[in-house]
């Protein structure tokens, strides 16, 4: 249903590291990066995915409040874990620890870290 998402940051080169480390446990890199000098605006912006394809993107224009919520797919529950010690080794606060989450469904093995802007990532993985 949706094609991309894009979130704006306090601190772009900041978060910019934090996302590389975390999303990278989830197979994800930053595979464009636009100027201001490409749009005319003033802001930097940075998508994350794989496959040549930008689906997650961060923005250094805005404002950060009101915080929200993304869930990014693992393909296995090792993923979720990697994503959870990678968030936290890379600045990120503990907002769930991964486990079963079984009051959305059995197989729901996610994990939560809240970002320097106050977002709150989750790796996911629905399968057992």
């Amino acid at each position: 249903m949706i094609d991309h998402l894009g979130i704006s940051v306090s601190d772009y080169q900041k978060s910019k590291v934090f996302y590389q480390k975390v999303l990278a446990t989830l197979g994800h890199e930053c595979i464009m990066e636009i100027t201001p000098e490409m749009t005319g605006g003033d802001s930097l912006h940075c998508g994350f995915g794989s496959n040549k394809k930008p689906s997650f993107w961060l923005s250094s224009a805005g404002v950060v409040c009101p915080s929200i919520h993304v869930a990014f797919t693992a393909n296995n529950r090792a993923e979720v874990d990697a994503f959870y010690h990678a968030g936290l080794a890379a600045g990120g606060k503990d907002n769930g620890a991964p486990g079963l989450r079984p009051i959305y469904h059995p197989n729901y093995y996610g994990a939560f870290i809240i970002d320097m802007d106050g977002h709150n990532i989750e790796a996911v993985c629905h399968s057992p």
